[in-house]
């Protein structure tokens, strides 16, 4: 049998975590592990529970969730960490992502999205939100300030910067796929060693990265 989809819940609502509790216990293949209340609980809760998954809440007492994202990521295989905002077009939530956080949901999303979003964030593909990241990356963006392309910029082939490229305007594998004339499974491996040279987690983290160094 496969095994569950652990996660960690943090937000200083407690009915709001019942209620999304409630959503991911209904179903077989996820498994609520912990709670907390404040960033620095969800470190400790993290840490002792080893999940797959933590939806953070950005504004919380204690530590905020930017910080605790920051320090959940510097541990080793730590969790994909999932950002919970009341805004599509949030600040805090671009600085999340900035930390290393695989995308962010909305707060009213549907259970529906909920479960599709936990799902996909565990299956490796990451491209949850990547659409809403960028519009998110467009809005906020500094004029002026990026930083000098990396090294490793400079491995990806012709093929793999026109991939990238498309990547970071948020378009899917098959969309990429149809534009390019390539079968999907060919642009899922462009993707996989674009991430690779690029030393990427995921798609949403492709997307940072073409902001960062002013490739969008």
């Amino acid at each position: 049998m496969t095994s569950s989809i652990r996660v960690v819940l943090v937000d200083d609502q407690a009915l709001f975590r019942a209620g999304i509790r409630m959503v991911l216990n209904s179903q077989p293949d996820v498994e609520v592990v912990g709670e907390a209340s404040d960033g620095r609980e969800g470190v400790e809760v993290v840490r002792a529970t080893r999940p797959d998954i933590v939806l953070m809440d950005v504004r919380m007492p204690v530590m905020d969730g930017l910080a605790a994202t920051a320090e959940i990521l510097r541990d080793a295989d730590a969790p994909r960490v999932v950002v919970l905002t009341t805004f599509d077009l949030d600040e805090a939530a671009a600085r999340a992502i900035q930390h290393g956080a695989s995308g962010f949901l909305l707060k009213d999303s549907e259970p529906e999205f909920l479960l599709s979003a936990v799902r996909t964030v565990h299956a490796g593909s990451a491209v949850i939100a990547a659409e809403a990241t960028r519009d998110l990356f467009a809005h906020i963006a500094q004029t002026g300030s990026t930083d000098p392309l990396p090294s490793s910029y400079g491995t990806l082939t012709d093929r793999e910067r026109e991939i990238f490229a498309l990547a970071a305007a948020g378009l899917s594998n098959a969309e990429i796929a149809a534009r390019e004339f390539l079968s999907e499974a060919t642009v899922k491996t462009h993707v996989s060693r674009i991430l690779t040279k690029l030393a990427l987690r995921d798609r949403v983290q492709l997307v940072v990265f073409a902001y960062r160094h002013g490739l969008v």
